[in-house]
């Protein structure tokens, strides 16, 4: 791919997220149904990187649906740093996604067989 496609394809990467970002946080301050559904749906995953002291991973997901967002590689934070420690890259895993005013956090990392 040239630069001009991949420019392009990060731009439409991003906008997807952020209108993501914006239905989800709408629905959650007017109390609707994706407040009750965030955070309840599991995915599969695979462990790109782990930054233990900035609290973030990077992971190569399937689709989210209750983020309405596609399968891609994206970096979340973690709430709990300690969750990090018993994770390597390559490491197979189901993790919860929330959108935690804005910023897209994985909870209850679990790794798989």
């Amino acid at each position: 791919m040239n630069t001009q496609i991949k420019t392009v394809f990060a731009a439409a990467a991003f906008a997807l997220l952020f209108s993501s970002t914006a239905m989800a946080d709408d629905a959650h301050h007017k109390g609707g149904k994706a407040a009750q559904v965030l955070g309840s749906d599991t995915t599969d995953a695979e462990v790109r990187k782990i930054d233990i002291e900035a609290g973030k991973i990077t992971l190569k997901h399937g689709e989210i649906k209750h983020l309405d967002m596609p399968g891609m590689t994206m970096v979340f934070i973690v709430k709990e740093k300690a969750d990090l420690e018993k994770l390597k890259a390559g490491d197979k895993v189901k993790f919860r996604a929330i959108n935690d005013g804005g910023k897209f956090t994985a909870t209850d990392i679990q790794l798989t067989p």
